[in-house]
């Protein structure tokens, strides 16, 4: 009788073995298959926005230490074509403010001043572009997969109503799609919410290095030897 328990054990290992994500999540039913195909959209995307924003913020944010110097060198020595033609030639949202400060020389400060903020605020919003996005998915991921939890209950609990005799294999399906819509939500919630605290304090990072210049810049226009 052990022998026979023990190959009924060995013949039941195997099925058990063969079942992948793939089958987990057809055995979720149609409404369960629906809502995951709707988070790994959501996955994609998420993960999208997060390599594009990543390599462009990385990319704004490395700025040479020696750009503010030369345009320092430039200004004090009255070359302010060479230094315009230097932040035309350097790709960063710095430059172009710098070059925007430069373009206003001879008028007052507080127009100079302005018009660097405004160039400013729009690099910013580039900087931030489709940030709320990726938050809108950190928050809707995991709703819909409560979505899938909620609706799968009730189809288990209605195969409980109705059915005369309940097996665990007829609850199976909506005990599939209430755990698996639920695993899957939080995991795409969790990554896209992480993802866009990391882009935002790279934002930050590059803001502040923006208002520094800024306020560098201003003081450079306020030496007499800028004048």
């Amino acid at each position: 009788m052990l022998k026979t328990f023990y190959l009924f054990q060995d013949a039941a290992e195997p099925e058990v073995a063969k079942q992948g994500l793939i089958d987990l999540i057809l055995a979720g039913g149609p409404l369960g298959v629906i809502i995951v195909a709707i988070l790994l959209v959501l996955s994609v995307i998420a993960m999208y926005i997060f390599i594009e924003r990543y390599l462009t913020i990385t990319k704004a944010s490395q700025i040479d230490q020696s750009f503010m110097n030369n345009i320092r060198t430039s200004v004090q020595a009255g070359n302010i074509d060479g230094a315009k033609g230097l932040c035309q030639n350097t790709d960063s949202p710095v430059a172009r403010m710098v070059e925007k400060g430069l373009l206003r020389i001879g008028k007052p400060l507080r127009d100079i001043d302005a018009a660097i903020e405004n160039v400013g605020n729009l690099e910013i919003y580039k900087l931030e572009k489709n940030l709320s996005s990726l938050a809108s998915i950190a928050g809707a991921a995991p709703m819909i997969g409560f979505f899938g939890t909620v609706t799968g209950m009730i189809l288990a609990f209605y195969k409980m109503a109705t059915e005369q005799n309940v097996t665990p294999d007829v609850l199976a399906g909506g005990i599939y799609q209430a755990l698996i819509t639920t695993a899957f939500g939080l995991a795409i919630g969790i990554m896209a919410f992480v993802g866009y605290n990391l882009l935002v304090s790279r934002v930050d990072k590059v803001v502040f290095n923006m208002e520094q210049t800024t306020v560098e810049f201003m003081d450079l226009l306020q030496e007499p030897a800028a004048v």
